[in-house]
């Protein structure tokens, strides 16, 4: 029996060191565009807010510093209940930016918002984030929509999340938002895009209306940003944008409870990717979960340690390598030390929401 578990335990480190090797290194050996200053054509930043007035009232002072020659704000309110419409209003007479504000009357999901944002929209090049969002730097328009090209009509960027001095919360949360960037923007530069956050992407307004919007997928609650992006994104139309100056910095959850929840709403559409991305990403988390319960088990019964020990050295120095350079591309590298608790935390938790998923379904937005 434990030479079976062995031998399976060797196939799956295998598995996890063909990620780590021949995918994730996409990213962590990627050169940084060098995207100039020539990219001038105007574009509609769009923020889609529900109940958000007080992250509006602090982040949309930030737009008004964006160096790009020119851009619009489209700002929706999508049905809140609190002076998000008011506080919209208000930024937008004391400002001298070309502010849009639209009153979405259809609550039926933020799909229904971004839509309509997009419809009234002035121009093609689209750049999307959340009302909890900031730039993180007066570049962060010039840099993202520089990428866009003849050919490139999609690009991804990172959504990082504000760092919390000690507190293992918030880099349990980074820790998830960097690996789950590092697989997007990998899957992107192998050529089988599958998804972007929408804390920060972009695209433009002719590739949304020529897949229709959101109508394929419009019964699914969820999925406004990976949705689309998966049924959107090919490798001739779509690139990525890491440079520091293109993150957006957003406001990261405060209790195990509500980011839970947040997890158990963005979880729900991964089955509907295409099966080449269901195939690949389910490989890599099952190898995971099986690493860590293989490896504990021949450990445990002292079977053959030496050879398991040697394996599991070598796939967390591959994985160590591998995520190092991408958390220096990323600018998260203190999270580094803590890799194998934090991943063990993570399969558990996701194991955890999977579960509880199949008993209840989550609310949305």
């Amino acid at each position: 029996m434990l030479e079976y578990l062995f031998i399976a335990f060797v196939i799956i480190c295998c598995i996890q060191l063909f990620f780590y090797i021949f995918i994730f290194s996409f990213f962590a050996f990627s050169t940084k565009k060098q995207t100039g200053t020539d990219f001038f054509k105007p574009v509609s930043v769009i923020i889609c807010a529900k109940n958000e007035a007080k992250n509006l009232q602090k982040n949309l002072t930030y737009y008004l510093q964006q160096t790009h020659p020119k851009f619009e704000l489209v700002l929706v309110n999508d049905g809140s209940t609190d002076d998000t419409l008011a506080v919209m209003k208000a930024f937008k007479a004391k400002a001298s930016l070309n502010i849009k504000i639209l009153d979405n009357k259809n609550t039926n999901g933020k799909k229904h918002a971004i839509s309509l944002a997009v419809k009234n929209a002035s121009y093609n090049y689209l750049l999307f984030t959340d009302a909890d969002c900031k730039p993180n730097s007066n570049y962060w328009i010039s840099e993202m929509s520089a990428h866009f090209n003849n050919q490139k009509e999609i690009v991804l960027g990172y959504g990082a999340y504000a760092k919390v001095k000690s507190s293992l919360l918030n880099k349990l949360i980074r820790f998830e938002t960097l690996i789950t960037a590092i697989q997007y923007f990998s899957y992107a530069k192998l050529g089988i895009p599958y998804m972007g956050v929408g804390r920060n992407l972009a695209y433009t307004k002719n590739i949304f209306e020529t897949n229709s919007g959101f109508k394929s997928h419009l019964h699914i609650k969820s999925g406004d940003d990976d949705l689309f992006i998966n049924r959107a994104a090919t490798k001739q139309n779509t690139t990525i944008c890491f440079s520091n100056k293109a993150h957006t910095i957003s406001t990261p959850k405060t209790t195990f409870k509500s980011w839970i929840q947040q997890k158990r709403r963005h979880i729900t559409t991964a089955s509907s990717y295409k099966k080449i991305h269901i195939f690949l990403l389910s490989t890599f988390f099952i190898s995971q979960f099986l690493f860590w319960g293989t490896g504990i088990a021949l450990i445990a019964f002292q079977f053959k340690w030496q050879t398991v020990s040697f394996f599991i050295l070598l796939k967390f120095t591959s994985q160590y390598f591998i995520y190092g350079i991408s958390a220096k591309k990323l600018n998260e590298t203190d999270l580094l030390f803590w890799i194998p608790f934090y991943e063990l935390f993570l399969i558990l938790t996701q194991m955890f929401i999977f579960i509880k998923n199949l008993i209840s379904k989550p609310t949305h937005w």
